[in-house]
Parts: C-alpha cells; sequence; structure tokens
C-alpha cells in the first residue's frame, strides 16, 4: 500500500452495515473465495511478515486478544474477546473490530469492524486447509457447534470445497434450528443435503470431514479416537485459548496435524495438551510446496485452527480493497489535522477573540467549543 496515495485529512471507517455490503453486493460464495484468495495468497509469502503471538487478557468469563502483523507496507492488528456467557447478556460471544495502517507513516488508513469478517475469514482460512489436506472427492461433513460461525463453515465448504451434505450437531438443540432456518431459507444452498444428528458420534460417522466450532471455555474432548475413521479430515475451529480445547490428545496422535502459527498454536490450540516435541506442519508450508500435506487416502489429518493475525491482515487488505471499489464506508477525523505538525498545542491554545457589540477581548480556544 502506497503511503503517497494515502487520505491523510480521514481515517476510513466500516460498519457493520459497510461489510455486511460489501457482502451482500458480491454474494457470500463470491465474498468467500476472494477471502480465500486473499488468505493463500498472504500464506504463500509468509516469510515477509513480522510475526508474533497474539497477547491475551484473560479472566474466569473470558478472554481479550489483540493480534498484530505487519508486513514491510502494511500493519494491522485486530482486538477481538471470546466470552461464551455473552449470550445470557444479549451480547455476541466474539465482538472485534480491527485497523489498517501505513507503515511508511504509521498513519491508520482504516478502522474496521471485524466480528463479522471474523467469521467470513475464519471459514475461509478453513476451507484453504482443507482444499490442501482433506481428499479431494470428499462430500459428507459432520458440522459440531452451530452457533454463531456455524453458517459460514457450512456455506463456505459448500460452495468452495463442494461438501453437499452437513451433519448437524449442538447440544442446544435452538442454535440447531437456527442454523436449519438460515440455510434452508438461502437459495444458494437449494443442493446442500442438511441432517440433523442425535449426537457427535451420530454426525461423525461416515463424514469425510469434521469440523468443530464449539464455544465453551473448558477442556472438553467432543472428538474422541473411537469416533475416527481412515481417510478424516479433521477442522478444529473452537479451540483458541489456553484451557479451551475440543479434541482429545489421542486423536493429534493418530493423525498427521498441521497448524497456523507454531509458537501460538502450542498455547492456545488442542496441541496444548501434547509435548514440545510433538511434530506439527505449518500450513503455509504444504501451501507453498516445501512440506508435504495428505501423504495418502486412508491417512487423517488435522487442522489445529486458533486463528492468526496474518488472517485477519489478509481480511482487512480485502474490505479496504472492496470498500474503495464500491464506494463504501466514511470518513472520521482520527488523527488531529495540523496546520504545523509540530505544533500539536494548537489544538487547545487560548486566542483572543473581540466580541462585537462591547468590542472587549476575551479568550476562547481553537479546539473547543465556546458559548
Amino acid at each position: 500500500m502506497n503511503s503517497a496515495h494515502a487520505d491523510r485529512s480521514n481515517t476510513l471507517f466500516l460498519s457493520p452495515g459497510d461489510v455486511a455490503g460489501i457482502v451482500c453486493r458480491q454474494g457470500v460464495a463470491t465474498a468467500l473465495r476472494g477471502l480465500a484468495a486473499y488468505i493463500r495468497q498472504d500464506f504463500l509469502r509468509w516469510t515477509q511478515f513480522d510475526k508474533s503471538a497474539r497477547l491475551a487478557a484473560h479472566s474466569p468469563d473470558g478472554v481479550i486478544e489483540l493480534m498484530p502483523i505487519a508486513d514491510a507496507d502494511t500493519y494491522t492488528f485486530k482486538y477481538v474477546n471470546g466470552h461464551p456467557k455473552n449470550t445470557t447478556r444479549g451480547l455476541s460471544t466474539v465482538m472485534a473490530f480491527g485497523v489498517l495502517a501505513d507503515v511508511a507513516t504509521g498513519l491508520p488508513l482504516m478502522i474496521s469492524e471485524l466480528t463479522l469478517t471474523t467469521a467470513l475469514r475464519t471459514a475461509a482460512t478453513s476451507v484453504v486447509a482443507a482444499s490442501a489436506l482433506a481428499r479431494p472427492n470428499s462430500r459428507v461433513m459432520a458440522l459440531i457447534g452451530n452457533g454463531a460461525q456455524s453458517e459460514f463453515q457450512a456455506l463456505a465448504f459448500h460452495h468452495l470445497i463442494g461438501i453437499d451434505e452437513i451433519r448437524l450437531f449442538d447440544i442446544d438443540a435452538r442454535a440447531t434450528a437456527k442454523l436449519m432456518r438460515n440455510l434452508q431459507n438461502n437459495p444458494d444452498c437449494a443442493t446442500l443435503r442438511l441432517v440433523v444428528c442425535n449426537s457427535i458420534r451420530e454426525a461423525v460417522r461416515g463424514s469425510d470431514i469434521i469440523t468443530t466450532v464449539t464455544a465453551d471455555k473448558t477442556n472438553a474432548t467432543i472428538i474422541t479416537a473411537d469416533m475416527l475413521e481412515p481417510g478424516m479430515h479433521i477442522n478444529g475451529v473452537g479451540g483458541d485459548c489456553p484451557g479451551k480445547t475440543e479434541i482429545h490428545s489421542d486423536v493429534l496422535r493418530a493423525a498427521k496435524v498441521f497448524v497456523e502459527y507454531e509458537p501460538q498454536t502450542r498455547i492456545e490450540g488442542d496441541l496444548q495438551h501434547l509435548p514440545a516435541d510433538f511434530v506439527v506442519t505449518e500450513l503455509w508450508q504444504v501451501l507453498s510446496g516445501s512440506q508435504t500435506g495428505r501423504e495418502h487416502a486412508a491417512q487423517i489429518t488435522m487442522f489445529d485452527s486458533v486463528g492468526f493475525a496474518m488472517e485477519d491482515f489478509s481480511a482487512l487488505r480485502y474490505v479496504h480493497d472492496l470498500a474503495q471499489s464500491m464506494h463504501l464506508g466514511s470518513g472520521i477525523a482520527l488523527i488531529p489535522q495540523l496546520n504545523d505538525p509540530k505544533d500539536l498545542y494548537q489544538l487547545i491554545r487560548p486566542v483572543a477573540v473581540v466580541e462585537p457589540r462591547t468590542r472587549d477581548s476575551v479568550l476562547a480556544f481553537d479546539g473547543c467549543e465556546t458559548a
């Protein structure tokens, strides 16, 4: 991103409505395909990024995280929380926003909602991984956890991978009913078969891909080794912070495991239960051809996905590019505009104001309202 072309008067602001507008104008399938392309492109230049694990503040009720990353031109960060009890308070479990800035100047070019965008980029990342790791003829997926991210995972795997049957399970029947209603009312899902199952085991049986997207902050083991069948690919999405897992450690031992950024996944993923010398492969290595993904059709593969800052970098690039081409968003005065950039005090400097009737001088301020 060239700083010479940056708008220095305002920062572009994208509201949830603006991002929804980007998605609706294209259609969900096209938006997911575009996001996946940006994410894959950035994975292929993995070594160009200044990377670090995210910074997390944990509490008994959840976690708040900052996720920074940069390349030579662009810096981004995401603020995101994870509070499983929020739905009882009328709030989303996950809420997020992000900033995209110019490295050459530090100027924040855009601030954007990332709650909807995170769900989209997570689903897009899932299919980027599955395209490289799952069997090419995969057609049946078990979707365990039918909450806020489930529709996006279902749509991404249906449209980008070719999944034509999804087997659903959630401990909350209302969540499954919500997912069924949303997908059945979507004309783009006319050929997608949805099967409601009575247990995880029933949903998993006969599936080519297992996607887990549960929210409880607990060391759960919803998938166990006795559920595995030859050739399965496991897309573990819900385990994403210390003390929050979904997959039994024996499943990881039975699979070839792939991760986004190993230092972060060892702390936050299902991988946290295994020793430091347990071998994993970073996804970028498979995409670039430097490492092998699936070695044979009967092999069990697992993508221990915790979400990484680079994926949000890709998503922010994507919505920034589309917002500009679609003329969406609004400008906000986030940074002071100074006549003299060395004189910040000018914003509050007192100046003499002459009242027209009395010709008396009184003090006002450049940057403040006066009565």
